[in-house]
């Protein structure tokens, strides 16, 4: 047995001098990237990791931190990347549920995971952007040899959670089999080869910049212009170098707000990829407009990877997520998994060997979400257009996508309400310009001395930044139906335009 991942998608290029990651601190070519790899594989296994064991990964992104992943898969353990924003309160919960045996943090949150990690006897290391820290050391020391634990198509790659509307976040397992089926679709379905270079300016803890991007580039043999962030500037100095580009909405309405960001700058760019959120189709417009491209937009979630694309050859309509990818099947159902009529509402149903294979330790969860027939049901309502194309219309649930990321109003409201003086509160969405989704906090307060500041400085210590509220409005009461469920929709209604004049 070989290590499924790893020999799949990485090994082929283990002597390749060509560059796999540029930045402005140079080039590194596949062959010492993966012998940082083994290096960092090896530093693994002095701390203790045995096959199946959960790495937590709490770091900023850099070059050390994507060699780390690759090393967990190699050596036969679990990647459990968490978002950088997320607080101590936060990370509390997902390394305890993982029962992670390897935690590695940013040196500036040591202290404050040191005691979760004593509690729950993890080996606890640093990685700090500037790619200094205790595993950079422990790595420092190891042989640049190391073979490859044994891991089969089912066995898991990595876990990444995943809120729910209600109770705790959910931890979606991917098997090696979820990893590599989705890259070579991809490869295939958007033309990648070893002649590209992608701009990588998105995170690397969650789905697309991190499997979709650098295993796809890795895969073909490409190369990555590898950034920390997304920075206007810095995007519109790198193009000119590469050929393809992945991003959130976010990252196009910015740079449509560049003079410089024009059809000269990007004349040579053969792809510009979107997803994450929804794609206003007034940005694809304006995009095609000042570019004389078209943006690439797809559909895709943590316990699916990639699931739909525009094709790479056709039409791309402005508005849609267009086909199934090969190998995945989609339905558009009722309440009751029945598929209904082009044109008709209801839930995305899919299934395919992209599918998650269930949440950690949530059976209950992972029988909810799935039919009896084996599809996975993703909350998304949508429609069949008349060119066959998915049209995204919302979600069955309140989930707010803010710059690309995942917010559940049911985590928010329940911090919100254990503040003395609130006597209830509904999270919402209302449209934002430069986040697509910006979360806001409707409440109900018993005690009229009670402060927007007040709420927001102490969710400050509890929430990740992109999930705190952008506003906090109070009001008398909230609007309920006969049977006393708040009426969310009519919330939104009232404050669609709150943001309307940014």
């Amino acid at each position: 047995m070989t290590n499924h991942l790893y020999d799949t998608i990485f090994s082929t290029h283990e002597n390749s001098e060509k560059p796999f990651l540029i930045d402005d601190g140079g080039k590194v070519s596949y062959r010492d990237f993966l012998q940082r790899v083994n290096q960092i594989a090896n530093a693994l296994i002095a701390s203790g990791l045995k096959t199946g064991d959960r790495v937590a990964v709490q770091a900023q992104k850099s070059k050390a931190q994507l060699a780390l992943y690759v090393a967990t898969i190699k050596a036969g353990g679990v990647y459990l990347p968490l978002n950088t924003a997320y607080t101590a309160h936060e990370l509390d919960y997902f390394i305890n549920n993982a029962a992670a045996s390897i935690i590695v943090v940013d040196a500036k949150n040591e202290e404050k995971v040191s005691e979760i990690a004593k509690r729950e006897g993890a080996c606890l290391l640093t990685l700090n952007q500037d790619e200094s820290g205790s595993l950079v050391s422990l790595a420092d020391q190891q042989e640049e040899s190391f073979s490859a634990v044994a891991r089969g198509t089912e066995d898991l790659g990595a876990i990444l959670y995943t809120s729910g509307t209600t109770g705790r976040s959910k931890g979606a397992q991917l098997c090696h089999r979820n990893l590599i089926s989705n890259t070579e679709v991809l490869k295939d379905f958007w033309q990648f080869t070893a002649d590209d270079v992608l701009l990588h300016m998105l995170p690397i803890y969650h789905t697309h910049g991190l499997f979709v991007a650098c295993n796809l580039l890795a895969f073909v043999g490409g190369t990555m212009i590898f950034l920390p962030r997304f920075d206007a500037e810095a995007a519109l100095s790198w193009m000119p170098k590469a050929t393809s580009m992945m991003g959130v909405p976010t990252f196009y309405t910015r740079l449509l707000a560049e003079e410089r960001f024009d059809a000269a700058l990007t004349a040579h760019m053969r792809l510009f990829i979107s997803g994450s959120a929804p794609l206003l189709a007034e940005t694809h417009k304006q995009f095609e407009a000042r570019t004389g491209k078209k943006i690439l937009e797809r559909y895709g979630m943590t316990e699916t990877n990639m699931s739909t694309s525009n094709p790479y050859d056709g039409a791309r309509i402005a508005g849609t997520v267009g086909v199934a990818l090969p190998g995945v099947d989609v339905r558009i159902a009722d309440d009751h998994g029945n598929k209904l009529a082009d044109g008709e509402i209801g839930i995305i149903e899919l299934k395919g060997d992209n599918v998650f294979t269930g949440y950690w330790q949530m059976p209950e969860k992972t029988q909810e979400s799935f039919r009896s027939d084996g599809y996975f049901i993703t909350g998304d309502m949508a429609r069949i257009d008349e060119n066959g194309y998915i049209v995204i219309v919302g979600r069955d649930k309140d989930l707010i996508i803010s710059g690309g990321l995942n917010v559940y109003p049911k985590e928010v409201e329940g911090l919100i309400d254990e503040i003395e003086g609130v006597s209830e509160s509904a999270v919402i969405a209302a449209p934002h310009k430069d986040f697509g989704e910006a979360v806001v906090a409707i409440v109900v307060r018993e005690d009229t001395r009670l402060t927007e500041a007040t709420i927001t400085e102490t969710l400050q210590e509890k929430l990740a930044k992109f999930k705190q509220p952008k506003a906090v409005i109070f009001v008398e009461a909230l609007p309920r139906n006969t049977m006393g469920k708040v009426q969310k929709a009519e919330l939104r209604k009232s404050y669609d335009s709150l943001f309307a004049s940014l």
